[in-house]
């Protein structure tokens, strides 16, 4: 049984990781854990302020005791908020604490580009356009050039976890651009492990999206590959 981990904020697209786990079948499970949310809003300091060690400790015990081998920080905009040592910082902390290996949803993204092996990106995000762009100066500081960022000018996640299909997919076709070898979707709040195929369809190339990129870096952290063409481009090389 290979089991990881995951450290949630509030309720929002949680349940995209029961669909998770039932498309990558066999011995994986992805137990999650909810953190206390603190103030919703896409706000720099609120943001830290949900991402804080403390925050994230609360949650790990639970997890260890459902058998978790890896731990992930399922919050991208509470992680590349700290900036990239920060960020670093606060996983460090978080593998400490857990007594496992540990990542985040924001080195999740940039490992998932690597192996997709796209070097130049597209972000859409949900985002006011300030924390968009701190997203992607976490980007390009793992070296990946991104070409355009698109925010939403979305506060809450609680509104962010309302989006269907429908603005989902209008979100990566207004945020894509003719040169960029993938599009970012970098939200957990999103919904969106029913809409990768469609994504991808819609855009015409690979999409990585928050709760896909977070399920991935949690099995990546142990070694461990799935094949599951209905989550995209990502899980169909494995």
């Amino acid at each position: 049984m290979t089991t990881v981990g995951f450290l949630y904020p509030g309720h929002s697209a949680e349940d995209d990781y029961l669909r998770l786990e039932k498309l990558l079948g066999g011995d994986i499970r992805l137990p999650l854990v909810h953190t206390d949310i603190g103030e919703d809003a896409h706000r720099v300091d609120a943001l830290r302020e949900m991402g804080s060690a403390a925050r994230l400790a609360a949650g790990v015990g639970e997890l260890r005791r459902r058998g978790a081998a890896a731990v992930v920080w399922a919050c991208t905009s509470a992680s590349f908020v700290f900036g990239w040592e920060g960020a670093a910082e606060q996983v460090r902390e978080l593998a400490a604490t857990a007594g496992t290996p540990a990542s985040s949803t924001s080195f999740a993204f940039a490992h998932a580009a690597r192996a997709i092996g796209a070097e130049r990106v597209a972000v859409a995000a949900t985002y006011p356009q300030d924390v968009a762009a701190r997203f992607t100066e976490f980007l390009r500081a793992a070296g990946i050039e991104v070409v355009a960022t698109r925010g939403s000018g979305i506060i809450t996640a609680a509104e962010v976890g309302t989006w269907g299909e429908p603005e989902v997919l209008r979100l990566a076709r207004t945020g894509d651009h003719p040169a960029a070898q993938a599009v970012l979707l970098p939200d957990t709040a999103l919904h969106t492990a029913a809409h990768l195929p469609a994504l991808e369809a819609a855009v015409g190339k690979p999409v990585l999206t928050a709760n896909q990129v977070t399920a991935w870096e949690g099995l990546r952290l142990l070694n461990r590959t799935a094949h599951a063409p209905e989550l995209g481009r990502l899980f169909g090389a494995e």
